[in-house]
């Protein structure tokens, strides 16, 4: 197996008496897109909070290229190559398309504080954000308003946000959260192409995207990895279809 990109060691974090994540070891090759699943309450959230560092963990490490970053701040994070994306839709709806991006490509160049300077005139930032438009469809909507773009194309306006930085990693939380079944498809088949030249984590509900896209996956259940495999041994994974994917194990078991 290729060297991990990303390796999660022992990773917990409590809150109260509440065990959020609880012992997670992970390793994630370069080139893999790692798809993470699990019920509600799984402590998904917890743990990408972890490795984008907005929670320290109370025990473990995080390693990224060989460097331990488990207390790294985010920022310094997104600088080394780990990008994130759909926590929240993060985007400035009055601006246009191309706008959005070409900030993205300004904060992470370190310009975080001439934020509002003019970035449509300066072509190192429209430059970038462009590709990044154009390598997720959306090059012919560059000047429209964000507003009157559908929330599947604002999930892509934020997937070129994130790529925007060159990242070596995508953390992607819940990308197909509120889309319908057409751009469903139509960000199954953009992660199809991104994983061909980005390691990807994925975070996410919709079981048939994930047995479409990921090369393995993590079953998280009360914050515990209870098996990690290839999606046609998770698939088959008794343990796994009675916690989560449901007695059929098509997905239509518990949801969240």
């Amino acid at each position: 197996m290729a060297e991990a990109l990303l390796q999660i060691e022992g990773l917990a974090k409590r809150f109260g008496g509440i065990v959020a994540t609880d012992d997670v070891t992970l390793s994630i090759p370069q080139g893999e897109l790692h798809a993470i699943i699990g019920p509600n309450g799984a402590g998904k959230t917890t743990l990408i909070a972890q490795l984008t560092g907005q929670l320290t963990p109370d025990h473990g490490h995080v390693r990224f290229a060989g460097e331990d970053i488990t207390a790294l701040p985010t920022w310094q994070r997104s600088l080394i190559g780990i990008a994130r994306s759909f926590q929240i839709t993060s985007l400035f709806l009055d601006l246009s398309v191309i706008d959005n991006v070409a900030l993205a490509v300004q904060a992470h160049a370190g310009h975080s504080f001439e934020f509002w300077r003019n970035a449509r005139k300066d072509e190192s930032l429209i430059e970038p954000a462009r590709a990044a438009l154009a390598r997720v469809g959306l090059a012919g909507r560059a000047n429209e308003v964000a507003s009157a773009l559908s929330h599947g194309e604002h999930r892509q306006i934020e997937l070129a946000m994130a790529l925007a930085g060159k990242p070596r990693m995508l953390l992607l939380d819940e990308p197909m959260a509120g889309m319908g079944p057409d751009e469903s498809a139509r960000m199954v088949a953009l992660l199809r192409e991104l994983k061909k030249e980005y390691t990807i984590l994925l975070i996410e509900h919709d079981m048939e995207a994930v047995f479409a896209l990921a090369d393995r996956i993590s079953v998280l259940v009360y914050g515990r990895v209870i098996a990690t495999g290839l999606p046609e041994d998770i698939r088959a994974n008794a343990e796994v279809r009675q916690a989560y994917l449901g007695d059929d194990g098509t997905g239509s078991g518990h949801h969240g």
